[in-house]
Order: C-alpha cells, then structure tokens, then sequence
C-alpha cells in the first residue's frame, strides 16, 4: 500500500469522520452522519458526521471567539501563517489530489496539475496582498482630523458547492484569513472530504483554534442554520441560483452583507476566420473539463455558418477520443460526474431536448465502464436546434453543448445577451478588432479571447443577473471584499 493510500485511509477512518470546530475534531451533537459515495463506482467512499444546527451554532461561536485575537494580529503574522499553510498544501498534494479524485470523480492528474496547486497559490496570493494594502486613508475635511479604516468583519460564512470543493475553498477562505475575518464552512454534502483534511493542515502549521471551522451537513439543516445565524458578519455562497436566492433572503434578515457566486450558460462565439480544428478541440476540452461540471464552462456554441459543418466534424471526432473512466486510471481524461442523480439531471435534460425539437449531431448517454459498472458516466453530447429549446437555456451542468449557427456579428451579440444568466462567455476570432468589440458587449462578467475557462490571480472573475453579485474571487477586489469601511474623526475647533 503506497504512503498516500495509507494516509487516506487513516483519515478517513473506521468511523464517521468528524467537525472541526474551535480547534477539535468532535462528532455531530445530534449524532448523525451521511455516506459518502465514489463516483468512479457507487461504492461507499467515507462516512462523514452531520452536523445541524447546533453544531454550526458551536462554530459560529468558536470563531467569534478567535477573532479578536486573530483580528489583532499583524497582516505580517498572518501572512506568514498563510504562506505555511500553502506550503502544507503543496507537501501534501498527493494525499489532497487522490482525495478530490475519489470524492467528485475527476481525474487524479487534473486535482494534481490544477486544483491543488491553484488552491496553495490563492493562499499566497491573497497573503501577500494583504501586508501591501493601505489599511488607512487620511481624508481631507475641513476643520477635522479624519481618516477611513479598513477592518475585518468577524466571523464570515461560506457555503461551497461540489464541483470544485479544494480550489473554492481556497478562493472563498484565503482572502477572508488575509483580511483578519474567521470563517465558518458548510462543504457540500457529496464532496466533503478534502475541505476536512484542509482542516487537518491548518491545524498542523499553527492557524489558532477557532479561526477556520468546518461543520459538513445537509443544505436544509447546516446550511440553513449557517445562513441564518444572527453571529455571521459576512456570507458568502456559490452555487446555483435557486439555493442563492434562499441564502441571501435568509443573511438580509439579519442585514448581513452576501455574495453569491452561481450558475451560468456560457456561450462561446466562433467566427468563420478561426483555426477550426484548434478552435474545435479547445472547445472539446472546455465541455469535458471536469466532466462539464463547471459554471462557467462554453455550453452554447455559436458558429458562424460558413464554419459549421467543419467545426461539427472537427468537435465530434476530439470528443469520441475522450478517454472516460475513473479518476485514478492514467489514461482516463474525462471521469464521472458527482453523483447519480446529477447523471440523471444530465440525461433528463437532454432527453426533454431532443423530445422538444434538439437534434443530436453527436450521441452522448449513459455508459458503463468495464469494472466499474456502477459509476456515474456519460459520454459527451453535442446538439443543435432552435434557441428556445430547454437545453439552449438552461444550465445541464454536464459534458453537452448547443450548437446555433449565425450570420452576422450584431444578431451574434442579441442572441448571446438574450440569457438571464451572466457569468463567462469566449470569443473565438483571427480578427482581434472584431474579437475585442464583441467581447466588450457580449454582457457577462468575464468575456475570453481565443480561450475559454481562463483564470489567473489577479484577473477578476464574477458574475451578473443570475450568476450572481456581492464580488468576485481571485482580484484585489476579493480582499476588500473582507474588508468594511469604518471612519475616525476629531473635530479640531
């Protein structure tokens, strides 16, 4: 047995693993746990305590008590505890890649190659942003020493969905330690488990009990508990539109501040000028890219018809070279999806597609690797109809994606803009002129040249309408997010 599988199998134990809270690892006050499944074949992966909302009443409590302490601290020391926090996270990038793997079905060389490291980098990132940032502004008011402050808000809330459980804990958690807030964390309940080890190694370099709390749970219980608790100064959740506007609904009774990171239906726009086998196959990857479970990912297709046939052919022959099988095999480049009820979704929606007018160019469905028959898999699917068609509108949140071809750039951009939502779209052109013009209208919070799923530190990256509002992640922006004005003033006369 290799040192990562040992380690795995130490943590995830015997029994049900348990919170963390105030520093402790303790089980679920009422006692419950959930099963974990593994995607790559049905079988139970891990069981995981549930808390409810005692439990998160517990960590909200822990972190109103480290705040203070950890408010008062230097951005220097707290920097400098970051940073060995991030350095934990690459040491331990194995053991975290093969339990992102197991839990939500992605390949192990995908968590290795981006997830992780990605993930140790927001941690640096928005550490030394923070010993660089002006925390006090003198302001010129006449008769009156004034200043403006920035300070943390205290205990902050975050709710992380399960798509990519280790980065977005990274992007939501990292700038709000940087800024002196404490956090409480509700992961989701099917990919709980490398949100838990982080506990582990936060725990290992130093970072106070109390400063980062982790309550897993159902959405009904530990999530709402966690959105309507009176103690959080600041929420933040990502994840669908529909759960968003509960969340926010319940943090505005209590006048607390919520950013919502959601959902989209990205489109990508293919003009006739483009490398169409280059083009074809980076949009391939874009949609298989964990198993097309990814907000932001191109769904729609827009092609130009001079381009579309070629472009068609070019995007079916890279998808039925996709290497489908558990996360652990080298070969496989794209794994399950999360669960068997978001394969169902997956299908369903193509299903209701086709019976409404969707033509399948290339057949996707349901598949069973051999030994692996009970996994949660499917084969890629592209489709073409009408702009109206379910699947052209909604977010399926798997491998498929609408092709719609167009003619000209200005009925390109209306048809684009006509989705509630506004998270990411691409523009894909020879023409950088074209490409940039339409890009600054296309509305949404990013716009991509020749790329799709483009991030860096430093590049802003949110949504608008209902992908969401309240900021974004991965920006100075993000850090400040954090961070609440507050005025000094002493009159002088």
């Amino acid at each position: 047995m290799s040192v990562v599988q040992t380690e795995i199998d130490r943590f995830l134990g015997s029994s049900a693993v348990p919170l963390y809270v105030g520093g402790s690892w303790t089980p679920a006050r009422g006692g419950a746990a959930f099963e974990v499944r593994q995607p790559a074949d049905g079988s139970v992966l891990a069981v995981v305590a549930s808390g409810d909302g005692a439990d998160i009443d517990d960590a909200v409590t822990a972190a109103t008590r480290a705040f203070p302490e950890w408010a008062g601290r230097s951005a220097n020391e707290r920097a400098t505890l970051l940073h060995r926090y991030a350095d934990a996270i690459e040491a331990s990038a194995e053991v975290l890649a093969n339990l992102e793997s197991l839990d939500v079905g992605k390949p192990v060389k995908d968590a290795t190659g981006f997830d992780v490291p990605f993930a140790a980098k927001a941690f640096r990132y928005f550490a030394d942003l923070s010993v660089n940032v002006r925390r006090s502004q003198p302001l010129p008011v006449e008769h009156i020493e004034a200043r403006q402050v920035q300070v943390p808000y205290g205990p902050c809330g975050f709710i992380f969905p399960w798509n990519f459980p280790f980065l977005l804990y990274a992007w939501g958690v990292a700038p709000a330690l940087a800024a002196g807030n404490t956090v409480v964390v509700k992961p989701a309940e099917l990919t709980p488990l490398s949100t838990l080890y982080a506990c582990h190694l936060a725990a290992q370099v130093g970072i106070p009990a109390g400063v980062v709390n982790v309550v897993p749970g159902l959405g009904r219980t530990a999530g709402a508990a966690l959105s309507q608790h009176s103690g959080i100064r600041r929420m933040s959740f990502t994840g669908s539109p529909e759960v968003g506007r509960a969340v926010a609904q319940e943090a505005a009774r209590n006048l607390v501040p919520c950013k919502l990171e959601l959902g989209g239906k990205g489109a990508a726009v293919i003009f006739d000028d483009v490398d169409v086998g280059d083009t074809a196959r980076k949009l391939a990857g874009a949609i298989t890219l964990n198993t097309g479970q990814v907000c932001c990912t191109a769904t729609r297709w827009f092609v130009h018809q001079n381009v579309l046939d070629e472009l068609v052919s070019e995007a079916s022959k890279a998808l039925s070279e996709i290497s489908i099988g558990p996360g652990d095999d080298e070969a496989t480049t794209m794994g399950p999806l999360v669960s068997e009820t978001q394969r169902q979704r997956v299908l369903g929606y193509v299903d209701k597609g086709i019976s409404t007018g969707a033509t399948a160019l290339l057949e996707g469905g349901a598949v069973r690797p051999e030994g692996h028959e009970g996994g949660y898999y499917v084969r890629p699917m592209l489709l073409a109809g009408g702009p109206d068609n379910v699947c052209a509108k909604e977010e399926i949140f798997g491998p498929v994606a609408y092709v719609i071809p167009f003619r000209d750039e200005q009925t390109v951009i209306g048809s684009v803009n006509s989705s509630r939502y506004g998270l990411a779209n691409s523009v894909w052109s020879g023409d950088l002129d074209r490409a940039n013009r339409v890009a600054e209208r296309l509305e949404a919070g990013n716009s991509w040249i020749n790329a799709h799923n483009v991030f860096a530190y430093g590049l802003p990256y949110g949504g608008v309408n209902l992908s969401g509002y309240g900021g974004g992640v991965n920006s100075p922006e993000t850090l400040f997010d954090y961070l609440r004005h507050q005025t000094i003033a002493r009159p002088l006369s």
